[in-house]
């Protein structure tokens, strides 16, 4: 079933004409699901994560290969507490549920983006799109550009 923010994504990219490649497949919670069922190497996976930083929610999107470095985000940004946002606040502010959030911004969704430095290493992003049962593959230079968020590194090596 597809939601009304896979249909926004699908609709952009359309407009936009950036090429792309759909999947609709069974329910991927994980970040390894996810990978099996795309066949594709883990860090290929762009893994959106909405954080609370200071008094403001920004969205963040790393490899799925890696480890989020708060330490890294409190100082780019400047402030002291970074944490999370919990499932009640990621549904109020977005109608999503974990594991489904796409990887954009504006306007997509109304946050600032932020994208880690790991998915520019990669040839390609694929994401979970909305849902956990609908995935998008880009090639790396049309989300960038596409998604026009700020780049920096933010990630550690998963352990």
């Amino acid at each position: 079933m597809s939601t009304p923010t896979f249909t926004k994504i699908i609709d952009w990219l359309e407009e936009e004409n950036i090429p792309k490649r759909v999947l609709h497949h069974e329910p991927t919670p994980t970040s390894e699901d996810s990978a099996r069922v795309r066949g594709e190497d883990i860090a290929i996976g762009g893994k959106a994560l909405l954080l609370k930083c200071g008094d403001a929610f920004h969205l963040f999107v790393i490899s799925a290969a890696k480890r989020l470095d708060s330490k890294a985000i409190r100082k780019h940004l400047g402030v002291k507490k970074v944490r999370f946002a919990s499932a009640e606040e990621l549904m109020e502010r977005t109608g999503l549920i974990p594991g489904s959030v796409p990887p954009f911004g504006r306007p997509i969704l109304d946050f600032k983006l932020y994208i880690d430095t790991s998915i520019a290493e990669n040839p390609r992003i694929a994401f979970n799109a909305g849902s956990i049962t609908d995935s998008v593959i880009l090639e790396i230079g049309d989300y960038l550009a596409i998604a026009q968020g700020e780049v920096f590194q933010f990630s550690k090596v998963e352990t």
